[in-house]
């Protein structure tokens, strides 16, 4: 029997039950959601990492944006603040646009 101990998309369950297949699992409560959503976060980012397809990379980030989403639920947070933070430091530290690749700072 695997074990996750993982979050997971809220229609799994009716997933896993229309396969014939019986499950555990249980609600996470709201201190423990956000530690999960991180989580949850790097394993969708290794799979963007890995992914070798521009539809493969496309669904992954889908995956992210919608941890995003549930991250800012989380927080109390609008995706409008978020997207004003993200302009902020785009205006202070520029954005990734020009694909600026650091190889090495060397001390003077």
């Amino acid at each position: 029997m695997p074990v996750y101990n993982k979050l997971v998309r809220d229609r799994i369950l009716e997933i896993i039950e229309s396969n014939g297949l019986i499950y555990n699992a249980r609600i996470l409560k709201s201190s423990e959601l956000l530690k999960e959503v991180k989580a949850k976060m790097i394993e969708e980012a290794k799979e963007f990492h890995a992914a070798e397809t521009a539809n493969e990379s496309v669904e992954e980030l889908a995956d992210v944006l919608e941890l995003i989403h549930t991250a800012l639920n989380t927080l109390g947070v609008t995706y409008e603040e978020l997207n004003a933070v993200r302009l902020q430091k785009m205006v202070k530290r520029g954005g990734f646009e020009k694909a600026i690749y650091l190889v090495d700072i060397e001390d003077r």
